[in-house]
């Protein structure tokens, strides 16, 4: 033991206290010795390049380009998106891709190119091969979206996996966006990113890097067009971003730079093309359509960790009611579990939790549940020995079952990559639905194992099933959380069949829209944590998970009222609303925080239960096309370049814009608005757009403005859905969809459509197709027709 570790071990002992210290020492020892006994060493190692083209085998959607030293294979799907593997890679298998690989193009041909390279020309993409490897993807105008150089390998002398490196370049004017969950944005600055999934141990801030849940998937914004890219590859790796610079140099552009550097793994790679709202039509058509939550969970939730007992939840639910505040839903912490074990209940705090969920269901109130993968290693807990008796844990190369340390103690983990461990664990929600939980929150499913020095997880020599072609943990860690969401997702599909299910996840992966939400993780409660909880949300919907948000007034810290505030009113407009603290936070609740925040707080919650219509149709329309709910002001005019460099805003659908508080002391803002005429929705003043105005934002609201001819569902004076309608500009006409949806089933709703449009002295909105005419079902509002 060297001197840091030994100075981390007493240090863990101190601060968790002498058994779970100890453990955590043994822990990092164990992992450690498995590491050194289980993983190969890095040897000698022998560099390649592809070499110069050798020969070409047209086949489906393209074919194959074969050089001296390495083949690529190249194929254009149906949809428009481009594949390529390198060295035998396919599309398949592949835990991102929902339905396997797409048909091919039929119409895509294999041609050659100038300098000896090849060329894939296909109606949507062009995609040219050089002599020497480098692939470029272009527009059907010619237009080069991205450039990946030759890659370059480095292979162990006596075989094994290697690793592997790709630079790719970009347009000068680019920014790029994504790789799934960061605190620095959405726009992502200069820097490496790693791409492995990690518990930090402490509250995050800003500038924190690796988070919980990370992707390789780059959204890539410039004049040229909006590009989506996704190296399929689960190990642990780094991309090192450099934006462009026009005119550097002599006057030259300097290209932008994205450098993925793999530790193993294949290199193969999707790109889609076009508008944003095609490129994440065609992710979500490639990896799956987002989860539809239930509308409940449209809703408020309040979680804290601390809720004492059934006592202490009917205080806070009847001091919610008191101060006439709505609430959907309260989560239990880990502490409602016996001894923090996994699908146990402490029976002394919540003797009779299946009576409370009754009565909290009564009010319109459902009770979700904290659900962590660690499963205690205790002889007699029954979730262990059945996991011991369906051979479920994850195991060493040399066949024993891999221990780690979570809040219960000794713990051992299910192997989420056997589809027949997901279906023992997906059984074991019958014992939550029986205690009346709706709701499911994973967490600490990085996974996270305790261990006083070295990573906070499993030895990455630990094996893994991986659908019976057997891996280690390097391969398996990034896509932990993603299975251990499906486990949830289909056990509860079978169990409880007629109700979607409500679930979401600190961790994941590609896909893990398939299966539910994520949440911002441990957000420290300060100015800047609001700020990076905008970034987190917007980041992840670009990465195609449009169902986020963080905690609000941060998981760690003591927030101010103003804070609180400022990040109650930024949540209410979050697809994820939800107040949650730890232990060490202080109270959460809207009243704990003054008269003054208390009044506030209860129109932001009023005005997000007027706007669940909006959000209903927002989430049937992510469903159905892959569109996030938040959406960075760029989503419909990528061309204009001042929108990429605005973090501080976002677009809520196409109606709305949305302009947070996000630093101290702040009652006018300056809002950049994309092109087009907003109404200020509390004033109901027109300004024009592109530009900057700048607005009133008094402690009692944030600004919020809507598009001129919006048709957004809202909830009437009555509960029924209303059409709130913002007058379009003279001689033009607006419009907007409505998916009416209340419950929880899997009805699919029809999509309503409506135009607004000026006749005379008035504005008229029409239903496109109805049964009944032209005229809307539901009552109209028109607001805006003040300002001609």
């Amino acid at each position: 033991m060297n001197g840091r570790d030994l100075v981390r071990s007493v240090k863990a002992v101190a601060s968790v206290g002498a058994a779970q210290g100890v453990r955590t020492v043994r822990a990092a020892w164990r992992r450690r010795r498995a590491d050194a006994t289980g993983l190969p060493g890095r040897g000698a190692e022998r560099a390649r390049v592809p070499g110069p083209v050798a020969d070409v085998e047209p086949g489906p959607g393209g074919g194959v380009v074969r050089f001296s030293r390495s083949e690529l294979r190249v194929l254009v799907a149906a949809n428009g998106a481009v594949f390529w593997g390198w060295d035998g890679a396919d599309p398949e298998p592949s835990y991102a891709l929902a339905g396997g690989c797409p048909e091919p193009d039929p119409r895509a041909v294999l041609e050659p190119d100038k300098d000896g390279g090849w060329r894939v020309v296909a109606e949507r993409v062009t995609v040219v091969v050089s002599r020497h490897g480098a692939v470029e993807v272009l527009t059907p105008g010619g237009v080069t979206l991205r450039r990946d150089l030759p890659p370059r390998w480095w292979e162990p002398v006596g075989g094994g996996p290697g690793r592997w490196m790709q630079r790719s370049e970009v347009g000068a004017d680019a920014r790029f966006f994504g790789l799934g969950a960061r605190t620095a944005g959405p726009g992502l600055p200069d820097g490496t990113y790693r791409l492995w999934n990690t518990d930090p141990g402490r509250p995050v801030a800003p500038g924190d890097d690796p988070l919980y849940l990370t992707m390789p998937v780059q959204v890539v914004v410039s004049d040229g067009g909006t590009h989506l890219a996704f190296h399929d590859n689960s190990w642990d790796g780094t991309v090192t971003l450099r934006a462009g610079e026009e005119g550097a140099g002599s006057g030259h552009d300097r290209a932008g730079t994205s450098e993925l550097r793999m530790d193993g793994g294949p290199l193969r790679c999707w790109v889609m093309a076009g508008t944003p709202a095609r490129v994440l039509l065609a992710w979500a058509s490639l990896t799956g359509a987002p989860a539809l939550p239930p509308a409940w969970a449209l809703g408020h939730h309040h979680a804290r960790w601390g809720l004492g007992g059934e006592q202490e939840v009917r205080r806070i639910v009847a001091g919610y009611m008191e101060h006439g505040l709505p609430l959907d839903a309260v989560h239990l912490d880990i502490d409602h579990l016996d001894a923090h074990q996994a699908f146990t209940v402490d029976q002394d705090r919540f003797p009779k939790l299946p009576v409370l969920a009754e009565e909290l269901r009564r009010d319109g109130i459902r009770m979700v549940s904290v659900v962590d993968p660690a499963v205690k290693a205790l002889p007699g807990n029954a979730v262990y020995d059945g996991g011991v008796a369906a051979g479920a844990f994850v195991r060493d190369a040399s066949g024993e079952v891999v221990e780690g340390v979570a809040r219960s103690g000794e713990v051992v983990f299910p192997d989420f990559t056997h589809a027949s461990v997901r279906a023992w664990w997906g059984g074991l929600y019958a014992e939550r639905l029986a205690q009346g939980f709706s709701g499911f929150w994973h967490d600490l499913n990085e996974p996270t194992s305790f261990t006083a020095f070295g990573e906070s997880t499993l030895p990455r020599s630990a094996r893994h099933f991986m659908e019976g072609r057997g891996g280690d943990h390097r391969e398996a860690h990034n896509v932990y959380a993603l299975c251990m969401a499906r486990a949830g997702f289909e056990g509860l599909r079978r169990l409880a069949p007629q109700e979607r299910p409500f679930l979401f996840s600190r961790s994941g992966w590609a896909g893990m829209q398939r299966y539910g939400g994520t949440w911002s993780g441990g957000l420290a409660a300060g100015w800047p944590g609001l700020r990076a909880s905008l970034s987190l949300v917007m980041g992840l919907g670009l990465c195609g998970v449009p169902y986020s948000g963080p905690d609000i007034g941060g998981f760690d810290g003591d927030p101010s009222p103003e804070l609180y505030l400022r990040w109650f009113q930024l949540g209410a407009y979050l697809p994820l609303f939800r107040t949650h603290a730890g232990p060490r936070a202080g109270r959460g609740e809207p009243w704990e925080f003054g008269g003054e925040v208390l009044e506030h707080t209860r129109v932001a919650l009023v005005e997000r239960r007027r706007l669940l219509p909006y959000f209903m149709t927002l989430a049937h329309l992510a469903r159905r096309t892959g569109a996030p709910y938040v959406r960075p002001l760029w989503w419909g005019a990528p061309e204009e370049r001042a929108l990429r460099d605005c973090g501080d805003a976002f677009l809520l659908g196409d109606g709305l814009l949305v302009a947070p508080v996000l630093d101290p002391g702040v009652e006018r803002r300056a809002v950049r608005l994309p092109r087009g005429r907003w109404y200020d929705t509390a004033t109901g003043q027109a300004y024009e757009g592109p530009g900057q105005v700048l607005v009133d934002a008094p402690l009692s609201r944030i600004p919020v403005f809507a598009r001129a001819g919006a048709v957004i569902p809202v909830r009437g004076e009555d509960g029924g859905l209303e059409l709130e309608v913002w007058a379009p500009a003279r001689g033009r006409t607006g419009g907007g969809l409505v998916v009416p949806d209340g419950g929880d089933g899997w009805d699919e709703p029809d999509i309503e459509r409506y135009t607004a449009r000026w006749t005379g002295s008035r504005v008229v909105v029409e239903r496109e197709g109805g049964d009944d005419g032209s005229a809307p079902p539901h009552p109209v509002r028109v607001r805006g027709v003040g300002e001609y």
